[in-house]
């Protein structure tokens, strides 16, 4: 079993994020599990804009999507911004749209079997309205989302504290993602086990 946590910060490494720090909490949870984890901060890549699978020369969307389709979890982990996911988040999502027409070789939607949990953070409100939007456009694309499916941290409004400025994880912070990850862990498990049938 392996986990991809995609980082959707606007923070381009070796800076530090919250996001990052919050997906690799996740990962390490779902390590406690039996599930291997890798991460990618989206912004190191030239991800193009646009709803295929691959726009052209140089675009390293690709080489992303096959992450995403040779794992069994799939973590995206974002800021918040203007009460809104970053605009690398909202990218992934339309780079993901292109899967609503891939299919497998059983004639599947390409994202079935596969599990996707959210990690939002930052310093205003807005991770709920987030969270339900990933949520929506994942489970459309084919992914399925596990009971309690996301985490999140999310300061006091007009506070510039970040998590990763946290001397510690919050409790309920911590217990959230643990079982986030107890869930994503069972469900792929048994997404592989018994997959989706074919048309």
């Amino acid at each position: 079993m392996n986990a991809l946590a995609l980082v959707c910060s606007l923070k381009p490494s070796p800076a530090p994020s919250s996001s990052e720090l919050m997906a690799r909490q996740v990962l390490d949870a779902l390590a406690d599990h039996g599930v291997a984890g890798d991460l990618v901060r989206v912004v190191d890549h030239d991800v193009r804009p646009g709803v295929e699978t691959d726009m052209g020369p140089g675009d390293a969307w690709p080489d992303i999507r096959r992450r995403i389709l040779a794992a069994d979890i799939l973590v995206m982990s974002t800021p918040t911004w203007v009460g809104h996911m970053s605009s690398v988040a909202q990218r992934v999502l339309e780079r993901l749209d292109a899967e609503l027409s891939e299919t497998d070789e059983q004639g599947r939607p390409s994202m079935f079997d596969k599990v996707a949990v959210t990690a939002v953070v930052g310093n205003e409100d807005g991770a709920h309205k987030i969270t339900a939007d990933l949520f929506q456009a994942l489970g459309d694309t084919g992914f399925t989302i596990p009971a309690q499916g996301g985490t999140y941290w999310n300061n006091e409004a007009m506070n510039p504290k970040d998590y990763k400025d946290l001397e510690q994880t919050p409790e309920a912070v911590a217990s959230t993602t643990a079982t986030l990850a107890r869930n994503a862990a069972h469900l792929a498990r048994s997404l592989r086990e018994n997959p989706y049938p074919a048309p």
